[in-house]
């Protein structure tokens, strides 16, 4: 039996592609209202990790429950509705479409009617079209995205187009967010800014966020606590400060 306070419960979790073992048997907990962490080595399993969790792929053993369901007896198209949405390390935007346009499709979940609604254009398609749009303008004006709204992706720069994975991801009104290297790419300042925003989607959105990040000053400053990997393991468990100090993890990042 789950606790109510674990919204997420990996167990024995393992992962291969032919030969290779990408995860294997592992063990985590993601409690309610947190910042987790998740780092380690290039090559330690993080992100095969998320996509396993995500069902981007089927994990060769083990469970995953999140609020207490089993993730394997749900169809992929079906886990945004549970709650659940991501990031990637590559961003995944449509660049011929607009900034706007993009986060509309974080609203999909929540469906658009029946056929014959769309057909007849029903006051009720109307309502909840006005209903996603006003949804939208909210991540807008939280992310500071305003300035964008209508440009193309194509257009926009590398730090932005973040922003917009993320603001997709927000659309969705998930409890659980995964975040695969938000800060790959950025600058310092949007770094910082970026940080804020971590703890703001905590704090005054309510969201749990899972973050898989190399840049230890952004771990530092927003997570709670860290789990690190490597080789498809867990290595450490802790507070920022006591996983940075641990002998294990020092060795596993600097190969002594």
């Amino acid at each position: 039996m789950t606790s109510p306070d674990i919204l997420l419960s990996v167990r024995q979790l393992s992962l291969a592609f032919g030969g290779v073992q990408a995860i294997a048997e592992l063990s985590l907990e993601v409690r309610r209202g947190e910042v987790l962490a998740v780092i380690g080595p290039n090559g330690a399993g993080k992100t095969s990790m998320l996509n396993a969790v995500t069902r981007v792929f089927d994990a060769s053993g083990g469970q995953i429950l999140f609020k207490g369901q089993d993730l394997a007896q749900v169809p992929r198209h079906r886990v945004a509705a549970l709650g659940m949405a991501r990031t990637f390390q590559n961003i995944e935007l449509f660049e011929a479409a607009t900034v706007l346009e993009n986060l509309l499709l974080g609203r999909h979940r929540f469906g658009s009617g029946a056929w014959w609604q769309q057909l007849l254009r029903t006051p009720a398609l109307t309502a909840r079209e006005e209903a996603a749009r006003g949804e939208v303008e909210a991540v807008i004006e939280f992310l500071e995205l305003s300035p964008w709204r209508n440009a193309l992706i194509s257009s926009l720069p590398y730090g932005v187009r973040k922003v917009v994975e993320l603001g997709r991801a927000l659309c969705t009104q998930p409890e659980l967010l995964f975040l695969d290297e938000p800060a790959s790419g950025l600058n310092p300042e949007e770094t910082r800014d970026l940080a804020f925003w971590i703890d703001d989607i905590r704090s005054e959105l309510g969201i749990t966020v899972v973050m898989v990040e190399h840049d230890m000053s952004l771990v530092s400053a927003v997570a709670d606590r860290v789990i690190c990997m490597a080789q498809g393991r867990l290595l450490s468990e802790g507070t920022p400060q006591q996983v940075q100090r641990d002998p294990a993890v020092i060795a596993a990042y600097l190969g002594a």
